[in-house]
């Protein structure tokens, strides 16, 4: 990590009141590329008076916004500051202390104040302002700029909300900017104030704790994950008709998932590559390699959860569509029968015409009708009604109708 950032020969002096730092010409350039071009909408008298924050909304929010902001001196706390213009007036007190202010949600003008403070790019002020960046590391100077997704597993909807975190770590400050509820950097803060010998490290052992954090945060999200697949999995062999909605939810929630933690193996080994550079100190390289090897860790677990959704639904789709064959042929066999009921039916109704048409006929009352009088007539008509029907009878059973 680059050496402290100098302090203002001034502040050494205790009986000077606090100097303001010089910031040159890039204060201005900063202003101009990131305020609105809308003028600032007028506040109360007082509101936001004393935070160092631009008038306007920035200084209207700045008690929601900040959540925490402590300065520290050898691994302990030695002050609280309210706001942010306290922060930096402490800090400049402090020549060896170090600034750790957390942010939620913050509104332009705050983010404006902590870039003319620190010395912040612009680039990295617009990424923490319009939030929704990908995962990755970024050095501007002496300063580090970190994006990094966290997660966690909502047990009651069984869905995985994610958050984005930004994080500018400095000589002697490190910010952080949270948008969304994931990760709880309150923790973080308590776990590093009762290790002093580790928070002692500067803003390094901060950025690994958060970065620890993040990671080991995605422990209860990969276990979530893995419950509600095997839950599918049975699911699918049940032939639950809402599975598939299922899996494709879940299996957007991995490309998130995955969004979120693949590029956090390159970062890490990147902050790795620069030990030497930067006479890392070698208790915080094991605690990053650490770190690495369960982000490492967890990817892969991603990745083999993705793999799984996709079988999972290959195979739901093969057994619906094993479903619906099954019921087709079910009813092609249905129509089948029906068929040859119908074709019976058909056969024995033409063979019991043939005797009813003859019996019409001769039951017609006509005086002049042939055979009416003839000795033979009604055996012959019952011979013809037989050999008829035997007729039918024989055609209708070669063909398999009877």
């Amino acid at each position: 990590m680059p050496q402290r950032r100098a302090r203002p020969a001034e502040e050494n002096q205790p009986a000077a009141p606090p100097q303001p730092v010089n910031h040159t010409s890039r204060k201005s350039v900063w202003r101009r590329a990131l305020t609105s071009p809308q003028p600032p909408a007028p506040h109360p008298p007082g509101i936001g008076a004393g935070t160092g924050a631009p008038p306007g909304r920035g200084g209207t929010a700045e008690v929601a916004s900040v959540v925490e902001a402590a300065l520290y001196r050898d691994g302990v706390r030695v002050s609280s500051p309210v706001t942010l213009a306290d922060t930096y007036r402490a800090l400049r007190e402090q020549p060896a202390g170090m600034a750790w202010i957390g942010l939620a949600r913050p509104t332009d003008g705050e983010l404006l104040s902590l870039a003319a403070e620190f010395d912040l790019h612009p680039l990295a002020v617009e990424d923490a302002l319009e939030a929704h960046q990908r995962p990755k590391l970024e050095r501007y100077g002496e300063t580090l700029f970190v994006v990094l997704r966290a997660a966690r597993y909502l047990d009651a909807p069984e869905v995985v909300d994610f958050g984005e975190l930004h994080v500018f770590v400095g000589p002697d400050f490190v910010i952080t900017v949270r948008h969304g509820a994931a990760p709880d950097l309150s923790a973080v803060r308590r776990r590093m104030e009762e290790t002093p010998e580790l928070l002692k490290l500067g803003p390094e052992a901060v950025l690994y704790a958060i970065l620890d954090a993040v990671v080991d945060g995605y422990a209860p999200v990969v276990a979530g994950v893995q419950n509600d697949i095997d839950e599918i999995e049975t699911e699918v062999f049940r032939g639950d008709p809402e599975v598939s909605r299922r899996i494709y939810e879940l299996s957007r929630e991995m490309v998130e998932f995955q969004r979120a933690t693949r590029p956090l193996v390159g970062m890490l080994h990147g902050l790795m590559a620069g030990f030497a550079k930067y006479g890392t100190d070698e208790e915080l390289q094991r605690y990053l390699r650490d770190v690495a090897d369960h982000v490492t860790h967890t990817s892969e677990r991603v990745d083999t959860f993705r793999q799984a959704l996709t079988e999972i639904l290959t195979v739901n789709a093969t057994l619906v569509t094993q479903q619906q064959n099954t019921e087709m042929r079910a009813l092609a066999e249905a129509g089948f029968e029906q068929n040859e009921e119908i074709k019976k039916i058909s056969a024995w109704a033409a063979i019991l015409f043939a005797p009813t048409l003859v019996g019409t006929i001769y039951g017609m009352n006509f005086d002049t009708m042939p055979e009416l009088h003839w000795g033979l007539g009604y055996p012959f008509a019952i011979a013809l009604m037989g050999a008829v029907c035997t007729s039918l009878y024989v055609i209708f059973k070669r063909r398999d109708w009877l």
